[in-house]
């Protein structure tokens, strides 16, 4: 984009120097974590029916955790991972706080207003942020990473039959596209994670034994993809349960070959694994739903909190950490939020699959969990993201 200012990757700042603007992850990894730590217990309050929303509630709850909260750690990633792949600088400085002033706009624009105009507004950010991504990966000619330039085209592309469903202009269904936009967030989960957790592992436990397979790593993720998307858009389809359930055991054996147990006194480590399980869980759980034996919420719950925030708040403080000039070691506070995380997964799950007359007070320990698990994140992380690096280097 023209009006992208692109960092100097040699350049030194000060470590007490102002550093918001340095690199991706800065402005979005916070923007995401405070909108986390007050979104879930605004929704909580529409929830109890305290307050009301332009739109139906659920569509709102589910399409901002996803296109506010998710989207804003994928594109701080993939900015930050951006000039680590291709050595050239990605947006900083005032395209960046432009960038970050349209995804605030978006959410605003949810909150408080239902029309045409609210869509276009929410719409622009991730567009933006793709050709942003996109001029980088085609000057540097990395083909490899390509995919996320289509993860970022297909997300905005169920915005919009979002958009255009609730908006009553085409016969869509609005949940449909936001269930189709989960299925590629778990896919992109499912590529990254399969990248760098047993990569992160072998690194951090010397000797630690692993094993991989190439062709389970490719039927994991095209079961997965297609289990997905059958349930997301073919619900009635009467082979995506049982795809499900294989996706649901490869996705299992994959995990297992990384040797999760290995992890169980590195947080940094086990909190990967921890999340990556949920994926399985969660499979499995589709397919359960799938064959009416239990409410659909059970799996989306366990994809989305369990997973997707699991390995969220994993990927936030490792890659903040490394990407200031710390080390990447979990501290008590690190190691709280990461179990407060799975515990606000564990008792959403449970309670929907075990106990439904507990739903309600099992929304209210999550929505608890979840939202001091992020507190804890923007307690400790808030001044690392903006001061600059402590060895003085650019990012």
């Amino acid at each position: 984009m023209a009006l992208m200012q692109l960092d100097d990757p040699t350049r030194r700042t000060p470590p007490d120097g102002f550093a918001l603007w340095a690199l991706g992850f800065r402005p979005f990894y916070l923007l995401a974590a405070l909108f986390a730590a007050l979104a879930i217990p605004l929704w909580v309050m529409v929830f109890s029916g305290a307050i009301a929303l332009p739109m139906q509630a659920v569509w709102w709850h589910a399409h901002e955790m996803l296109y506010g909260f998710v989207s804003a750690v994928i594109v701080g990633f993939l900015f930050t991972a951006g000039r680590n792949w291709t050595g050239r600088p990605t947006p900083a400085g005032a395209a960046l706080a432009f960038l970050a002033l349209v995804w605030l706009a978006g959410r605003l624009a949810m909150a408080f207003g239902a029309g045409v105009w609210g869509a276009i507004i929410d719409l622009a950010f991730l567009p933006m942020a793709a050709s942003a991504i996109a001029r980088v990966l085609w000057l540097s000619k990395s083909r490899k990473q390509y995919f996320v330039v289509a993860i970022l085209a297909l997300l905005t592309l169920c915005n919009a039959a979002f958009h255009l469903g609730r908006l009553g202009i085409l016969s869509l269904d609005p949940l449909a596209a936001l269930h189709a936009a989960l299925a590629v967030i778990i896919m992109l989960e499912t590529v990254i994670a399969g990248r760098v957790v047993p990569s992160f592992t072998s690194a951090a436990i010397r000797g630690v034994a692993q094993w991989q397979r190439g062709w389970l790593n490719i039927a994991a993720i095209v079961a997965t993809a297609i289990a997905l998307f059958g349930w997301a858009l073919l619900p009635d389809a009467r082979w995506a349960p049982v795809l499900s359930l294989l996706a649901a055991l490869l996705q299992f054996v994959r995990l297992a070959g990384w040797n999760p147990l290995a992890t169980r006194r590195v947080p940094m480590l086990w909190i990967l694994h921890a999340s990556y399980l949920w994926i399985p869980i969660g499979l499995t759980l589709l397919a359960a739903a799938e064959w009416g034996w239990l409410p659909r919420s059970a799996g989306i719950h366990a994809l989305t909190i369990g997973a997707t925030a699991g390995l969220i708040l994993g990927m936030m403080t490792r890659t903040a950490l490394g990407h200031t000039g710390r080390a990447p070691m979990a501290s008590r506070i690190e190691t709280t939020a990461f179990a407060l995380i799975q515990l606000a997964a564990t008792v959403r799950v449970f309670t929907i699959v075990f106990i439904p007359a507990a739903v309600t007070a099992g929304i209210h320990v999550a929505a608890t969990a979840w939202t001091v698990a992020f507190a804890l994140y923007l307690w400790r992380y808030t001044p690392f993201l903006m001061r600059a690096r402590m060895d003085g280097l650019s990012g």
